[in-house]
């Protein structure tokens, strides 16, 4: 049976029109599930939009408001959707609570960071003294920094442990680490937190890269969505008997 994986959506360029690059469904595709957009909505339908999903995919996109953690604005804060964000911190907690499995990046991993307590640096060129460049220009697929991963993590399990080039395009990052989660990543020349996961649940993996955008490289990331996928499967099959 393939799973079903709900990918969370954007409100696209434009006003009145939601928005997703397709490397996110061709990467949930090629693992083997069915990938169903979620566009943002109420907050309340949360529990009732997950009763029909197998495992949850929380995409990138613009910045999550700092009320939501706690902070005042920062003045190189970007354009933010507090209806998106509070749909998706719903989500993202109601499927911690169910143990559906979580793959979320980079925004995705910063909201499942606000959901579970944490907190963000709202810009890292102005609040991070000697960052790397994270909001690199050039091709999606442009590997613009390393990473070194922890070859004990979950991550390290699927991907392997130790330096990895990644692309980046982000300027927003963890801060203070939410409850449950800890970092399975970091960019070693500046210490940002590029991965996260969380040992009490199933599969709850945060990643600050894009590795979508390689769905159809030679040299990818596919090992992520697969091994969401086989989570969502094993999952689906449990709450099935």
């Amino acid at each position: 049976m393939r799973p079903v994986v709900g990918i969370t959506l954007g409100d696209g360029d434009r006003p009145g029109y939601h928005g997703m690059r397709e490397d996110y469904a061709r990467s949930v595709e090629l693992s083997g599930a069915i990938p169903v957009v979620l566009p943002s909505q109420r907050p309340e339908d949360a529990a009732a939009l997950l009763d029909r999903l197998d495992g949850l995919l929380l995409s990138g996109g613009i910045d999550v408001d700092p009320a939501l953690y706690g902070r005042p604005r920062h003045p190189k804060l970007g354009r933010v959707d507090r209806r998106r964000d509070d749909f998706e911190l719903a989500l993202t907690r109601e499927a911690l609570a169910r143990d559906l499995p979580i793959l979320a990046i980079c925004r995705g991993h910063q909201v499942l960071n606000v959901a579970t307590g944490g907190t963000l640096l709202q810009d890292i060129p102005s609040e991070l003294k000697g960052a790397v460049t994270h909001d690199a220009p050039g091709r999606r697929t442009r590997r613009s920094h390393a990473i070194d991963v922890d070859p004990a993590s979950k991550l390290g399990e699927i991907l392997g442990g130790g330096p990895l080039a990644v692309n980046s395009f982000h300027h927003q990052a963890i801060d203070a680490l939410g409850k449950g989660l800890v970092v399975s990543a970091r960019s070693p020349k500046d210490g940002l937190i590029e991965g996260v996961e969380m040992k009490a649940r199933s599969f709850v993996l945060g990643v600050q890269w894009h590795p979508e955008s390689f769905w159809n490289e030679a040299r990818s990331f596919q090992g992520l969505f697969d091994a969401h996928s086989a989570a969502c499967r094993a999952g689906s099959l449990v709450r099935s008997r």
